[in-house]
């Protein structure tokens, strides 16, 4: 996969932009990594995709510096997990960091049942958001209030869980895998699970193993990204957003750079690759194959542009944080 090297750096204290998959440990939050992060970066245009619990480990992209811009073009996209389920505890989290608030005292259910109840969970489904959670409320995230004790009244919101499969079941321990869209609480899996069973249940372990386009075998460890950090080297593991974005891709000549750069469109578009329809997308690059934008062919034949990432010389640009509130 290609490094980053792309246009669209702005200022001297940019520094490199690209994707950066870290494999977060447990007992860390997602924003503590993203402060690591631009230490190691040099640069405070740093945002992640995807929030992830701090009891929880695994797969969490960075995006750095303007590739901040592309990550409405990334996030979104599918997540797999593996959990390691409690069943006959209830928490007040709904994962092991939380106060237990309720047991069972009877006996658990067989494995067959597990099974049965487990497989009532997939396709489209409603979650109740808990408590515990970065959603806001008045401008308020729910677990401050959470911790202050009060509890808010929250619309349940649609989910998909496309695949669910048991690794492993030695009672109390359920050991699941899954794959879900964007937005899904395993935690509120967990829970809801417990209450179909009649014997509540939690989450004990979390590990994210992907996360749309990225996934284990691109992830680092902390420790590794602070001595690549520490020899300089830490711009070669960044991703490069063309290898992210896998879109088709559409070199520009020294006119249309500028236009593009300026955020006007390219008309007539030049040659697509494939039969091109209105509403397909591109990435335009210059001839040295940086990439300069996010286009989207319109229905008079021109390059209408999405997301510029090159700008002229000169130009301000906003730094931006793509931030996704919700926890796993």
């Amino acid at each position: 996969m290609r490094r980053a090297g792309w246009a669209g750096r702005a200022g001297p204290n940019a520094g490199p932009g690209g994707f950066l998959v870290v494999d977060k440990p447990a007992g860390r939050t997602s924003h503590d990594v993203v402060d690591a992060a631009r230490r190691w970066l040099g640069t405070r245009r740093v945002g992640h995709l995807g929030t992830l619990d701090p009891l929880a480990t695994g797969v969490l992209p960075l995006a750095i510096g303007d590739a901040t811009k592309l990550v409405p073009f990334v996030e979104g996209g599918r997540k797999r997990y593996r959990a390691l389920i409690t069943l006959g505890v209830a928490t007040d989290t709904l994962d092991a960091d939380g106060r237990v608030t309720r047991r069972f005292e009877g006996p658990l259910p067989d494995e067959a049942t597990v099974r049965t109840a487990l497989a009532s969970f997939t396709g489209q489904i409603q979650q109740v958001p808990p408590m515990f959670s970065a959603i806001k409320r008045g401008g308020v995230p729910l677990h401050r209030l959470a911790r202050r004790g009060a509890e808010v009244e929250r619309a349940p919101r649609p989910v998909t869980i496309f695949s669910l499969a048991v690794v492993s079941y030695a009672p109390p321990e359920l050991e699941i895998t899954l794959e879900c869209s964007a937005g899904t609480y395993v935690r509120v899996l967990a829970s809801d699970l417990g209450e179909r069973l009649g014997c509540f249940g939690h989450v004990r372990e979390l590990r994210r193993t992907s996360s749309g386009p990225f996934d284990e075998a691109q992830a680092h460890d902390e420790r590794a990204l602070e001595r690549a950090a520490a020899a300089g080297r830490i711009a070669e593991l960044l991703i490069s957003p063309l290898d992210v974005l896998g879109l088709p891709r559409v070199t520009l000549g020294p006119a249309d750079v500028l236009r593009i750069g300026h955020g006007g469109p390219v008309r007539p578009a030049p040659a697509l690759p494939g039969a091109a329809r209105p509403g397909d997308r591109f990435a335009t690059v210059d001839a040295s194959g940086s990439l300069l934008a996010v286009v989207e062919l319109d229905h008079a034949g021109s390059l209408r542009p999405l997301r510029v990432v090159a700008h002229r010389r000169g130009s301000r640009d906003v730094p931006s944080e793509a931030l996704d509130p919700e926890r796993a």
